[in-house]
């Protein structure tokens, strides 16, 4: 971990992810509690995130984006150009203008689409392969510690001063963001020009490869299942305060506490555990902590709330890291944004979904049934994931039959082979 901070570019880039997410957290939960203000209404107010969602569903446009495109100029006008998309949010006054916060909140999705997939493609070219897990276990570390601050001091700053410091923050977030990735010095290759073909069939490539990729189907499968869990957990931790634990709502910030410890903990473990274990066992043993959690929260007492919630926590730092690390080790740099995208949907869609029933479920049925139904299905995942055979790497300089397909130049690695480092 030391000789990965050592070296300048990663440092500038770590700095500009974390700068990036910081400013966005603080607006999101700030905007929302606003639109709340204004209109009285819970609907009204989750429709905020519905819209951020609903624009990150355009996710394969921006990865197809961010493969015919290099990464770190790319990253920069992304950043540029949301600099002025939040400030239309200054417009925002009154039940009359929360449009706005809808109309924003969905490019503001579709612009987040991109700039993900183009910041994992730019660390997959940045950091050598051997790295890349100590690399998201720092960023997962990094970034639940920002998620824990963020929030509160968004939620803070809206009732002390309004919305405007919020979203010229976030604005300066962004323009801030540019610059670090504008002083990294690695210089990028141009993307080789694939042949010609119909832009479905270059969109859809990304959900190709995953689908002709065993590890990286396979990984994809369970990480659907721990989503829908997840998804269900939105509505049913709030019973588990009221009718479990007979607490007031605001104990969930407790909990929510907990969790970002647990999770804190499992970001700095990630990286070590990778490396001795491989990112396969690692999604699986973030699973596996997730089904102890959600069946330890069924019990009506603290002593088993408490430790379960940290398990949570913990679980989605080494889901995230362990998955990352999988896609960005064996998915060649030509494809990592269409394939990075198409995880984002693959995984939103599902979770969208999730959310909405949890949401219903909750008032029909009992909070400890839908707490077993997402053990079983963390369960289920890890379970398939530790029995299912992964391909290893079969070498580089072999290439893959998808690549043959796009027309890709030859020399590129194989599906399961781990990109080249460049630089």
């Amino acid at each position: 971990m030391r000789a990965l901070l050592a070296r300048r570019d990663i440092r500038l880039l770590v700095a500009a992810r974390l700068i990036d997410m910081a400013g966005s957290n603080a607006l999101w939960i700030a905007l929302g509690i606003r639109v709340k203000e204004l209109t009285g209404s819970n609907s009204a107010a989750g429709l905020v995130f519905f819209a951020f969602i609903l624009g990150t569903l355009g996710a394969p446009l921006g990865g197809a984006l961010v493969d015919r495109a290099r990464r770190r100029p790319l990253l920069i006008v992304l950043n540029l150009a949301s600099t002025v998309l939040v400030l239309p949010l200054l417009l925002v006054h009154d039940r009359h203008s929360i449009w706005v916060c809808y109309v924003v909140m969905t490019l503001y999705g579709l612009g987040s689409g991109a700039t993900g997939s183009a910041m994992t493609a730019l660390t997959q070219t940045l950091i050598p392969s051997e790295h890349l897990g100590d690399a998201n276990g720092l960023l997962q570390t990094l970034l639940q510690g920002l998620r824990l601050i963020a929030p509160l001091l968004g939620a803070s700053v809206l009732s002390a001063f309004g919305l405007g410091p919020l979203v010229v923050g976030d604005a300066a977030t962004f323009a801030l963001a540019a610059l670090l990735i504008a002083l990294i010095r690695q210089r990028e290759e141009r993307p080789q020009p694939a042949r010609q073909e119909d832009t479905g069939a270059r969109i859809a490539a990304g959900f190709r490869y995953i689908a002709r990729t065993p590890a990286l189907r396979q990984s994809t499968v369970a990480v659907v299942l721990a989503v829908v869990a997840f998804g269900f957990s939105e509505s049913v931790l709030f019973a588990v305060v009221d009718l479990g634990l007979h607490r007031p709502p605001p104990f969930l910030g407790v909990l929510s506490s907990l969790e970002g410890v647990g999770a804190i903990a499992a970001g700095v473990a990630a990286a070590v555990f990778m490396r001795r274990a491989g990112e396969a066992r690692t999604v699986t043993l973030g699973l596996a902590c997730a089904a102890a959690g959600f069946s330890l929260s069924a019990a009506p007492s603290l002593l088993a709330v408490a430790p379960g919630t940290v398990l949570i926590g913990a679980s989605l730092p080494l889901i995230v890291a362990g998955v990352m690390t999988l896609f960005q080790r064996r998915t060649p740099a030509s494809l990592m944004g269409r394939t990075d995208a198409a995880l984002s949907v693959l995984i939103g869609v599902p979770q969208t979904g999730a959310i909405a029933a949890g949401a219903a479920l909750i008032a029909l049925v009992d909070y400890r049934a839908i707490l077993a139904v997402m053990a079983v299905l963390m369960a289920a995942a890890a379970l398939y994931l530790a029995t299912r055979p992964t391909h290893r790497p079969t070498g580089a300089g072999v290439q893959s039959p998808l690549a043959q397909e796009l027309g890709e130049a030859a020399g590129e690695a194989t599906p399961e082979a781990s990109p080249p480092h460049r630089g």
